[in-house]
């Protein structure tokens, strides 16, 4: 089974781009210049102090911490989706909960349906699954209803995965009329949904659309992350789901770890409890809208003519596509010797990549190193083919 499961050059791409001098677009990384150390640091100093210290590194329960399941449900009520703390698994970052729903919902050979392109980690979770992924088309709006039902009728899924606001890689959201047209098709159709969701809260523009879980909690699976609002370092998640699934999905994961981190849960639950958290995010969109604002404002001159682009609403991605026949994996190369580096688009694929794509994120570095970057980065996009 792992014969098909391949590297994720994400990861690779880290290794590479070690050296200082390089200006790394490749990892949707956050800025951990932004990271709140001191509000981390309070928290694991209260977490290990006296009297719940030495409670704080015991074995616990497999749920969650329940000061950290209330507060996560709290919030979640608050953004539009109504959750109790019973509806929530703690988990080891949001990939961990993408893992155990794969363990409880898939069998070897059973077909998965994802948004194209999408996130490449989830692709591999499925395919180490044993699944066959089968990508339904979309535009720059995202995945296309219609194009979904036709899946549904040809391949007859079991499982729906999708990112729907600022999705990686595309940075693209998906309107409020398509969310309650795939909510009501998979509904009708019995179909499993995996709503991930680690941008959400990171919007520069426009107002907030309503989880696809609101109204549709019997078949809506919802996945969330402190990763991108706190320090990825903590691998803390979270997920939503109905109550029978949840049973399952809590035994898979006593097999998997008995539970996540005592302590990190500890410390979170105290942070959050004592942080404005809604005046943290606002920094962080501040920030990053600059940065996407340097990203968007480069790309005219960074790119040959005919070149496409993605301009998000929030989130951390730009997705490109080159005109002509040109492979970004071939670019590459080239650009590693111009010390800036980027994430070719074909591993995003399901199936038939569109080799002519990249990802650029521009969470990472500030407005004045992006522009540096995309001018290293010009040449190397504009040379003729």
């Amino acid at each position: 089974m792992l014969k098909h499961v391949s590297s994720s050059p994400v990861r690779d791409l880290l290794a590479l781009t070690s050296r200082p001098e390089v200006i790394s677009f490749a990892g949707g990384l956050p800025a951990p210049e932004l990271f709140d150390l001191d509000g981390i640091r309070a928290a694991f100093h209260q977490a290990l102090c006296a009297p719940d210290g030495r409670r704080n590194l015991q074995y616990a329960p497999t749920e969650g911490n329940a000061d950290l399941r209330s507060l996560v449900a709290a919030r979640m009520t608050s953004r539009g989706l109504a959750t109790k703390a019973e509806d929530l698994l703690i988990t080891t970052g949001s990939q961990q909960a993408l893992t155990l729903v794969a363990t409880a919902l898939l069998e070897p050979g059973a077909v998965v349906a994802v948004e194209e392109p999408t996130y490449l980690a989830a692709l591999q979770c499925f395919r180490l699954a044993g699944a066959r992924v089968v990508p339904v088309a979309g535009d720059e709006n995202g995945m296309i209803p219609s194009a979904l039902e036709e899946v549904i009728k040809a391949d007859r899924p079991s499982l729906l995965y999708l990112v729907p606001t600022f999705a990686n890689p595309t940075g693209r959201t998906l309107p409020a009329d398509r969310r309650a047209a795939i909510a009501a098709l998979a509904a009708r159709h019995g179909l499993w949904v995996v709503e991930d969701d680690p941008y959400g809260e990171l919007r520069y523009r426009g107002a907030p659309l309503p989880a696809l879980a609101v109204g549709a909690t019997d078949h809506v699976i919802h996945l969330g992350s402190f990763s991108k609002i706190g320090a990825p370092g903590l691998r803390l998640g979270w997920l939503r789901a109905p109550a029978a699934l949840l049973r399952t999905l809590v035994i898979v994961k006593q097999a998997a770890d008995l539970h996540t981190s005592t302590v990190d849960q500890a410390a979170a639950a105290i942070y959050l409890a004592a942080t404005d958290l809604d005046a943290h995010i606002a920094t962080l969109c501040t920030a990053y809208r600059a940065r996407r604002d340097a990203m968007i404002a480069a790309l005219p001159r960074a790119t040959p003519s005919g070149t496409t682009w993605s301009d998000p609403d929030g989130g951390m991605f730009v997705w490109l596509t080159l005109p002509g026949e040109v492979d970004t994996a071939d670019l590459l190369t080239a650009a590693l010797e111009n010390d800036v580096a980027y994430v070719p688009g074909a591993s995003f694929y399901a199936t038939d990549p569109d080799h002519s794509t990249l990802r650029l994120s521009f969470t990472t570095n500030s407005p004045d190193l992006i522009t540096t970057g995309m001018a290293r980065l010009a040449p190397v996009l504009r040379a003729p083919a």
